[in-house]
């Protein structure tokens, strides 16, 4: 007996080592799939190269994988000024090589660095700049020229003389930047490099933005780890920048074109010269040099404007606009391309309630639509002028699926990919090739080299060692279903159960969800997340993908217009209520979590009135659609002077009295995207409604709340406060 207890309490030690390792590996990141060895294309379209250990940038052959040559390796380098690489950019001649390295984070993807041009056939290594770190560099397209941002300014080498000038001089911290993007254009159009040279190399076109009417959000940070080094903070950093909040005043942005032969930067007139409050998500040349097509979109975002601005002239001419009565999406601009005898342009529109592409002639007017049916085309890769080929990815079996097909222009379409899951591309220079990323709900990341007929020509990546360590796991099965709402909408969710359930007995359920505008939690791809911890440990996990979420066509996308978080609380509302409705779970026993968007989600659901959810944890939360920036707010919101009663009903904190239910709120103290004041303020009206909640503050942590054992101790954190409520 004595030896029967011994063995269960040895193996329940097991089961608990085996859980928590399981909650850590995931942290980790050991689930994560390797796509390392995604290529990047030469301009033969034969050859690839890959950055290797951050030290050796190699030429590899497409078809046989076979190094060629090795194009630089830091290890031979004699008294090298670097010790690793973090990012390289090879010049279109292909005979130089641009470096980074200790590189600075800015915001999410802005960063400063130190770089370095190498010549490939001299072995030379020289500074790009002895003037201070740099920022979005850029080769001109004869490979002569090199323009990059420093502290607000852009500058030029002239490689053939090492030279450094200026282009422009009146940078200026908090009020004016040249040719790189201030805050709210970085996160929200998602580029930091606002500057691009024309076909000829001789013109620079970039935008100026004038922040000085922009409001200045600040926070403290703390410089946790000095302490590490055995110092002390005594007085707390004070972190400021330009940050504009619903409502408030944008930068003021300003189309500039320099030319180099005259010294001389002009600013070009749009459409009359009588716009204002507008963005210019994107600028790009066209084939020609006297052609710069430029993007306007207006405040209120439901009007894209492509505009042709000749640069000597400095007038822009209205070549073709996209409305919409809620919000036209800024990629738009990104899916545009320009023909080499510039007589067409290919665009993709939602002008039909699906995002389809178009070809238009060069004045605007449309020649043909090419591609059709009740599905969004969600990317483009390109187009083969050789063949008269459109590449692009949709998802047209499901919208749980992406496929890669390839249409002519008389409407033949043929899909290149076949395995039912999630496929994106990457083709070579010549689209002779196309590297296929794909996987699915069980299957890690499986990377194929193809042709552009779909045939394999041979596997680069199967991370075969994953996915064995995954079925050697044998974690839970995550399942997909659907299921109808009372409304009578049809939603899609995943869902994953203990193993070892017991018939007639209740399990405790958590809500996954983010929920935002066009995005998609429910999609069959790689993806483990703690949702598997949660099930070893006798919860069931699921997520439903709401109305407002994407690849179910513009209506479905849009119909949260100017009410965020109503329609979507409904949703998961109803799914709460449609679970509870199972034998197999206790309706008393339901949880709902999310982070950003998912955490202003799990407020609003705690908050109904409906009490179906036991405990929510929101992670970063918007509190109040006023505290968050212009660009994301307004596309979803307009400013809150139009539609003073949406944010009304859009805003937990006016809620905060009537939450229901055990909430943990979760927040980075240097947030610089949701602010922390979002939780401040939600838990002071809590106080002041006498109402109680758990929580957990990371001080100097941003949006993302990175770290190793930071993440250890969220997610632990979490399961502590899930197990004890639930």
């Amino acid at each position: 007996m004595k030896k029967i207890f011994a063995i269960s309490i040895l193996l329940c030690i097991n089961s608990l080592v085996f859980t928590q390792n399981l909650l850590y590996d995931i942290t980790d990141g050991k689930f994560r799939a390797n796509l390392s060895e995604i290529p990047n294309s030469m301009s033969n379209g034969v050859n690839y190269t890959l950055l290797v250990d951050n030290q050796r940038i190699v030429k590899y052959d497409y078809k046989t994988g076979q190094e060629v040559e090795t194009l630089f390796d830091l290890k031979i380098l004699k008294n090298a000024p670097l010790k690793y690489v973090f990012t390289y950019a090879i010049s279109p001649d292909e005979r130089k090589i641009l470096l980074s390295t200790n590189q600075t984070m800015r915001y999410r993807r802005s960063y400063v660095a130190d770089y370095y041009i190498f010549d490939i056939k001299r072995k030379e290594l020289i500074p790009l700049s002895e003037n201070g770190a740099q920022q979005d560099p850029l080769f001109s397209p004869d490979s002569r020229y090199i323009v990059f941002a420093r502290d607000n300014n852009l500058y030029m080498n002239k490689l053939d003389y090492n030279t450094e000038i200026a282009i422009t001089k009146d940078g200026a911290a908090g009020k004016i930047i040249n040719g790189t993007a201030d805050w709210v254009y970085e996160e929200e159009f998602a580029q930091t490099r606002y500057f691009c040279f024309s076909p000829d190399s001789k013109l620079i076109a970039f935008i100026k933005f004038d922040q000085t009417d922009v409001p200045e959000f600040a926070f403290q940070k703390f410089n946790m780890n000095n302490i590490k080094s055995g110092e002390l903070t005594l007085y707390p950093q004070l972190v400021q920048f330009k940050y504009p909040k619903a409502g408030q005043n944008n930068s003021k942005v300003s189309l500039c074109v320099y030319d180099d032969f005259y010294k001389q930067t002009k600013t070009v007139t749009l459409g009359d010269g009588k716009l204002t409050d507008f963005y210019i998500p994107r600028l790009k040349w066209t084939n020609s040099a006297e052609q710069l097509a430029v993007f306007v979109l207006n405040r209120n975002q439901n009007q894209l404007d492509l505009y042709f601005a000749n640069p000597k002239t400095a007038l822009g001419k209205l070549i073709y606009s996209q409305t919409d009565e809620r919000y036209v999406d800024y990629e738009n601009a990104d899916y545009t391309l320009f023909s080499s005898d510039n007589q067409y342009f290919i665009t993709v529109s939602e002008q039909d309630g699906w995002r389809h592409a178009y070809r238009y002639f060069l004045n605007g007017t449309l020649d043909k639509k090419l591609t059709n049916g009740n599905f969004d085309v969600t990317n483009i890769y390109g187009y083969d002028e050789k063949n008269r080929l459109l590449f692009y990815q949709a998802a047209a079996v499901s919208p749980l699926q992406r496929e890669v097909y390839c249409v002519d222009f008389k409407g033949n379409v043929k899909k290149l990919t076949e395995e039912t899951g999630t496929h994106s591309a990457n083709f070579n220079a010549d689209f002779s090739m196309f590297v296929d990323n794909f996987s699915k709900n069980e299957t890690p990341n499986i990377i194929t080299l193809k042709d552009t007929k779909g045939k394999t020509i041979r596997v680069i990546e199967n991370n075969k060692e994953l996915a064995n360590r995954f079925i050697s796991n044998n974690l839970p099965k995550k399942e997909f279903f659907k299921f109808t709402t009372s409304q009578g909408v049809e939603l899609n969710g995943w869902i994953v159960k203990p193993k070892d359930m017991r018939n007639g007995e209740k399990y405790p359920l958590l809500l996954v969800q983010y929920s935002g505008p066009d995005s998609q939690d429910v999609s069959d791809r790689w993806d483990i997340g703690w949702e598997y911890y949660l099930a070893e440990n006798q919860f069931v996990v699921a997520c439903v993908d709401g109305r407002g979420t994407g690849a179910r066509g513009a209506d479905f996308r849009k119909c949260t217009y100017q009410q965020l978080g109503v329609l979507e609380t409904a949703d998961q509302i109803e799914t709460a209520k449609y679970f509870g409705n199972q034998s197999f779970i206790d309706k008393n026993r339901i949880a709902i979590w999310g982070w950003s968007y998912g955490g202003f989600m799990t407020l609003n659901a705690l908050s109904s009135g409906e009490n179906v959810f036991k405990a929510g944890i929101a992670i970063a939360p918007v509190s109040d659609w006023r505290l968050y920036n212009t660009a994301y707010t307004e596309r979803f919101m307009r400013r809150p002077q139009e539609n003073f009663r949406g944010y009304e009903q859009a805003s937990p904190l006016l809620r905060a009295d009537k939450l229901q239910g055990k909430l943990l709120i979760i927040h980075g103290t240097a947030d610089d995207n949701v602010h922390i004041q979002n939780t401040m303020d939600y838990v002071g009206q809590l106080v002041e409604a006498g109402k109680q909640f758990e929580m957990q503050i990371y001080p100097d942590k941003n949006h993302s709340i990175l770290g190793k054992t930071t993440r250890r101790h969220l997610y632990t954190r979490m399961f502590d406060f899930l197990k004890e409520n639930l």
